[in-house]
């Protein structure tokens, strides 16, 4: 056979290499939840209300200057997501590792050979030294992919790459919305500690009152102790509440990975302005969750395992490999090159699988389980996401109406505070009058800071279970980038 024909030879066989593949076509499992999701009134209308995170990138979504600071602050020093990333150069490079293996290794040689021979065995009676100098190009146990094996081998390696870089993205969205949060408990935390300032010094005002009025004989000793232990109840409030809003600060640099400067805390009114709520379709389709990075992680590992079902079926199939090199041979260096001292060799082989004593069958039948075990596990991924988006839009369904009934309830609190202490300030009522009505309007504006934090942190827990916005795209340009 001539050079040519060999390479003509080796030319039909790359073009046949990867032409067949025996893993099943994918289908996309179908969701097993509704089509859209209802408001908790049961109603599919709710979309109206919640913001379309699922499009907007995190700095539209949270769109205080300082929370931004301190959300790209925790992304850079994040260890987490730092071991995702490296995680991701991983799972490429093993990809490209698979990927090369349907290409021929081809390789340069070069050698140069040196013996001696005996005079007793020589020919002419004489010692002599034969040299042998030698140069090829060649092509090492190529095999030839007839039957798919290799590209799906490759196939699930990529899809394996491709899962990393959905771990990835939880990480980082799971990052930015416990970031979002423990920020927000720190403005919320800030608001009750200077609520129970203000409330501090109005009883201390009132205690100096209640003193000069007991001196006076006009308030009597009952009163002038229930002053006391307000101050001493408003004083413990202070103390306790100083302590919260540290440890919550602690907890954010600790979540951050870097300790947050002061002019990147809240300010007063970040409860209310810190997270955006532009409105969504309505109604909301599920299909927004085949975005969720937990779901396009269930679903790539199902795509794997169905590329291995592939490769378990081409197992069974002959496996060529093809070796072959051209190079010169001459027992001088000088005249390596001269015509004639061209070698070439051609060495194709193969291997049929005869016994196994049921080992491929074994492995097929594993690969089949795994794909059905990852159907299941997509299938759950997918319950699982449509449960957290309708529980946070159940949450969010009637914020709006117990917001509205807070503040008036802390409205008519504040008048009756008013009224209590001015009716005792004039001498009209007792002390104890006053206490309730200051009581009733103290826990009204705790319990609407609360709610306010409530409010800020489902916006959060839409953003989060709804897939984190524009980086939903990220998962393509990474499949572009590795292809």
């Amino acid at each position: 056979m001539s050079l040519t024909r060999s390479a003509l030879a080796l030319a039909c066989a790359g073009l046949l290499a990867g032409c067949a593949s025996l893993a099943p076509s994918y289908a996309r499992p179908d969701a097993p939840v509704p089509a859209t999701f209802a408001n908790g009134d049961g109603n599919s209308g709710n979309g109206d209300a919640v913001a379309n995170m699922a499009t907007l990138d995190w700095r539209q979504v949270f769109l205080d200057p300082r929370l931004q600071h301190v959300l790209a602050q925790a992304l850079e020093h994040s260890r987490d997501l730092r071991v995702a990333v490296l995680d991701i150069d991983k799972a490429r490079a093993q990809y490209r590792i698979q990927r090369a293996d349907l290409f021929p290794s081809v390789s340069v040689s070069g050698s140069q050979s040196a013996s001696r021979s005996s005079a007793s065995t020589s020919a002419s009676g004489r010692a002599e030294v034969a040299r042998t100098y030698a140069a090829d190009v060649g092509i090492s146990s190529w095999e030839l992919d007839l039957f798919g094996r290799i590209r799906s081998l490759k196939d699930e390696a990529l899809e394996t790459y491709l899962a990393t870089a959905q771990t990835q993205r939880s990480t980082r969205l799971s990052l930015v919305a416990e970031v979002a949060a423990d920020w927000l408990a720190v403005a919320a935390d800030q608001q009750r500690l200077a609520l129970a300032q203000q409330t501090l010094d109005s009883q201390r005002q009132t205690l100096a009152l209640t003193e000069a009025r007991h001196r006076e004989g006009i308030a009597s000793g009952l009163d002038l102790a229930q002053v006391q232990t307000s101050v001493e109840s408003a004083r413990a409030d202070v103390a306790s509440y100083t302590t919260q809003l540290a440890t919550s600060r602690n907890a954010l640099d600790l979540v951050v990975g870097a300790r947050v400067a002061a002019d990147a805390l809240p300010q007063a009114g970040a409860l209310e302005g810190g997270v955006a709520l532009a409105p969504l379709s309505a109604p909301l389709e599920s299909r927004v969750l085949l975005q969720r990075p937990d779901v396009l992680y269930a679903e790539h590992t199902l795509k794997s395992a169905n590329a291995d079902i592939g490769a378990a079926r081409a197992a069974f199939f002959p496996t060529i490999s093809l070796t072959a090199s051209t190079g010169r041979s001459s027992s001088a260096l000088s005249s390596l090159f001269d015509a004639g001292n061209r070698t070439w060799s051609f060495v194709p082989s193969i291997s049929v699988p005869i016994f196994r004593a049921g080992a491929l069958k074994a492995e097929l039948d594993v690969a089949r389980i795994t794909r059905d075990v990852n159907v299941a596990n997509y299938e759950q991924a997918i319950q699982s996401a449509f449960s957290e988006v309708a529980d946070a839009l159940a949450t969010r369904a009637q914020l709006d109406e117990r917001m509205d009934a807070q503040r008036a309830l802390v409205a008519v609190t504040q008048r009756s505070y008013d009224l209590a202490q001015a009716r005792y300030r004039n001498g009209v009522d007792s002390y104890l009058d006053a206490l309730d009505a200051q009581r009733s309007l103290y826990s009204a504006q705790q319990d609407l800071i609360t709610l306010r934090l409530t409010e800020a942190g489902n916006r959060v827990t839409l953003y989060k279970v709804l897939g984190g916005g524009a980086d939903a795209q990220s998962g393509e340009s990474v499949a572009d980038a590795a292809r």
